[in-house]
């Protein structure tokens, strides 16, 4: 799958969730996706834990 095809889908359910369900089964809809992303990335390899500790910015030694 593409990624075109796999934001059609998200769009798709999104729209769905906030239609029928209401504002509340958006954001769920949302969150669960957002989790099932990062799931996801972790299971591909493309992600470790640390990545979300780790400090972007230099390291100056200070603690």
């Amino acid at each position: 799958m593409n990624m075109a095809l796999i934001g059609l889908v998200a769009g798709l359910a999104l729209g769905f969730a906030g239609y029928f369900g209401g504002f509340g089964a958006f954001v769920l809809v949302a969150a669960l996706g957002a989790v099932g992303f990062v799931a996801g990335r972790f299971a591909d390899g493309d992600l470790e834990p640390g990545d979300f500790f780790r400090s972007r910015g230099r390291d100056t030694g200070r603690r």
